[in-house]
């Protein structure tokens, strides 16, 4: 027997709700609407749009309403950027349900709507995965937040959706980024004069909606607070995260651990390299497992002196490590801040206001190019690339070196693109 496998058709378009008055945001809305708030030196809305183009979205339809002219006129019909732009203008007190409804003839038969006041980090391919395999009508992003608006399930289906957190036990928010299958969608209309909030909640009733739960933190401008912290977060950053041990130092044998400065020997290619992408303006955070501690073999008073002594010796050479993140636990936690798992690299991102998607993790441990997909970071392998076989295509490292200095302009061309 032959088998036929589906072909995968992931969404191509996306329609972007901009038509609100933005009171929140008052009085900077008074004469701009909120999508066009600038964080440093662009609109909101063109990093959502710019976040979508480089995963191969470049069809918009922006559904404007409040001072719908200044979109227009900023992002006109996308060719300075590639893309290809439509509008469906519509009054002012038009709500949203109204706005996807009105849109509905320009609308792909799979599309993504999202909301103009929200930036997560948005793994098309990720969401799609689990929108495919629940089948469900729509997809849409969630996280974890108490008190929420949805409960899901355990297989990521919603259970409730409550947009005025009115119900108990709803430990997640929606925050957007939705896969929408358009006709299945618009069955749920009976009037298009509604939020579609209000159809999101009609088929959750039907369990006819799956959550993708984004762990990492997501940003918006819907106050002034936020806005600035979006501001920062979306600037861009020159910081490179690196693993310790096999990286920046010579590892201990297998089943020992450097327990004290003494034993500490610096990799010279490493540190070579660092001081170069120094001076270019880079600076460093190091992610490393550290399961010696749960073991009682490596002394947490010891390791901070390990930890004071690097930095001390690389800030000599111009070097600045901004931040060190250490999972002490031992394997069989099963804790989320031990590599592979990516919640030091998530901290990391709510520390120092900078975007995964955007960063490079350099490791010498197949896990930790699992650790940068699995935050939805890019990733460089120091190593022989036969060691990288058993990982999945997705896992694989933008590039696998023997030296550091080796991936000193790959790394250069990632942060200038």
């Amino acid at each position: 027997m032959v088998v036929v496998k589906k072909s995968v058709i992931k969404p191509k378009q996306a329609a972007i709700l901009c038509g609100g008055l933005g009171t929140r945001m008052k009085p900077y809305t008074d004469n701009t609407p909120k999508p066009m708030i600038y964080c440093d030196g662009k609109p909101f809305l063109w990093y959502i749009m710019q976040q979508l183009n480089d995963q191969g979205v470049r069809r918009f339809i922006l559904l404007t309403g409040y001072l719908s002219e200044q979109i227009e006129e900023y992002f006109g019909n996308g060719e300075l950027w590639n893309w290809d732009i439509q509008y469906s203008k519509g009054p002012v007190d038009w709500d949203t349900g109204k706005r996807v409804w009105e849109a509905r003839n320009k609308l792909d038969d799979l599309f993504l709507l999202l909301y103009s006041d929200n930036f997560a980090p948005f793994p098309l391919d990720k969401v799609y995965s689990v929108h495919n395999k629940n089948q469900t009508s729509l997809t849409f992003m969630a996280a974890s937040k108490n008190p929420g608006n949805i409960s899901l399930d355990k297989y990521g289906y919603v259970q409730r959706y409550d947009s005025n957190r009115s119900t108990s036990n709803l430990d997640y928010v929606e925050i957007g980024y939705m896969i929408v299958e358009k006709d299945k969608t618009l069955s749920f209309y009976e009037n298009p004069e509604c939020s579609f909030s209000s159809i999101l909640q009609k088929m959750a009733s039907q369990h006819q909606i799956s959550a993708w739960v984004q762990n990492d933190f997501y940003h918006s401008i819907s106050d002034p607070e936020r806005w600035k912290r979006a501001s920062e977060y979306l600037s861009p950053k020159k910081i490179i995260l690196v693993d310790r041990d096999g990286v920046i130092n010579k590892k201990a044998p297998r089943g020992e651990y450097i327990s004290k400065w003494e034993d500490f020997e610096w990799i010279d290619d490493t540190r070579n390299a660092m001081r170069t992408l120094a001076k270019s303006g880079f600076k460093f955070i190091v992610i490393s497992n550290q399961a010696g501690i749960s073991r009682g073999m490596v002394d947490t008073d010891n390791l901070e002196r390990i930890h004071n002594n690097m930095k001390y010796e690389l800030i000599d050479d111009g070097i600045e490590i901004l931040d060190i993140y250490v999972c002490p636990h031992h394997w069989n936690d099963k804790c989320w801040c031990r590599k592979p798992n990516p919640g030091m690299l998530f901290q990391a991102s709510k520390d120092y206001l900078f975007r995964l998607d955007k960063t490079l993790f350099i490791g010498d441990d197949p896990r930790d190019c699992q650790t940068a997909w699995n935050a939805g970071s890019s990733s460089i392998f120091l190593g022989e690339s036969e060691a990288l076989r058993k990982l999945k295509s997705q896992e694989h490292p933008l590039l696998s070196v023997t030296s550091i200095t080796d991936s000193i302009d790959a790394i250069k061309q990632f942060y200038y693109n």
